[in-house]
């Protein structure tokens, strides 16, 4: 027969107190059903644990030998129980999410600050990876959650969008253009544009190119010989500018700036999951939704 825990608690404030006045008070329960307890424990246990008379209330060996044995019983089986509702709330284990380079200057940071504030049962391993490669990966199970830039393609996973944000370009502070608070596409497309290998990222790829279809004369798309170099060396010379999120402002080195494209249609991150979700999985989606209703990342 599995032990009576609640009756045992109660045990253990009765042996604090050696009084069943005092005892029942600080439990909250009448004097009579704590003394029925008692007598329940101790038939399950087939000893006393209490000599009682009118006065006082004395242990027994068997008695005494509970009383020390028991609370470390206790706190490890409410340990036990914390650890299950924890694991049931998505709030024990380990978390590994793959990221876009992109979402690496605030979105991903956020993400897993907020998801381990207060939280010390996850443990929440980052990573940048390619983001063609991070829908496959959520859905073969190599990794447990991802946020890319753009709805990228790929079965067997939900995606839902976590942030959208302004398309401007990127370019140096002494650029001719660089003193205007929003710049027309047209203008733009008037100087080099910067653009990543299209095997980066295929959809933001296309999408920022898509932006400069119908200017004239056709914009110079230039692929720069180092992906993703973050000195942003090619912006320097003042004449080549590089379609970019708003995001990239929080990443740009001195000397380099970020202003608008009027009318440019906003880029989606999307928060990509498996589509059977786990309860980590159910967290990780209300995480994320709350922190970016707080930080307003989703506009109207």
């Amino acid at each position: 027969m599995a032990p009576d825990t609640v009756s045992l608690r109660y045990f253990l404030v009765l042996a604090q107190e050696l009084n069943f006045t005092r005892a029942a008070a600080r439990i909250g329960i009448a004097q009579p059903a704590l003394s029925a307890r008692m007598r329940r424990l101790e038939a399950e246990l087939g000893t006393a644990l209490l000599v009682r008379d009118t006065r006082s209330v004395v242990l027994t060996p068997a008695g005494a030998a509970l009383a020390e044995s028991a609370p470390p019983a206790l706190a490890a089986l409410d340990r036990a129980w914390a650890a299950a509702r924890s694991a049931a709330a998505g709030e024990l284990g380990t978390l590994r999410l793959g990221y876009s380079l992109s979402a690496g200057a605030e979105t991903a940071p956020a993400l897993v600050d907020r998801l381990t504030r207060g939280t010390s049962g996850l443990e929440v391993g980052a990573v940048p990876m390619a983001t063609p490669e991070i829908t496959p990966a959520v859905a073969d199970g190599r990794i447990d959650a991802g946020i890319t830039r753009g709805e990228q393609p790929g079965r067997g996973v939900r995606r839902f969008p976590l942030r959208r944000e302004r398309v401007g370009v990127q370019l140096a502070q002494h650029h001719p253009l660089a003193g205007h608070a929003e710049i027309e596409i047209a203008d733009a497309a008037a100087y080099p544009l910067r653009l990543p290998d299209r095997a980066a990222n295929p959809v933001i790829h296309d999408q920022l190119s898509a932006l400069f279809r119908d200017t004239r004369p056709h914009p110079r798309f230039r692929t720069p010989a180092v992906s993703f170099d973050l000195s942003q060396r090619d912006l320097r010379d003042g004449v080549t500018l590089a379609p970019a999120g708003e995001t990239a402002v929080s990443a740009s080195p001195a000397g380099i700036t970020w202003r608008p494209l009027r009318d440019a249609p906003s880029l989606t991150f999307h928060l990509v999951l498996p589509r059977e979700p786990s309860p980590l999985h159910r967290r990780v989606r209300a995480v994320a939704a709350t922190l970016a209703h707080e930080l307003r990342w989703l506009p109207d």
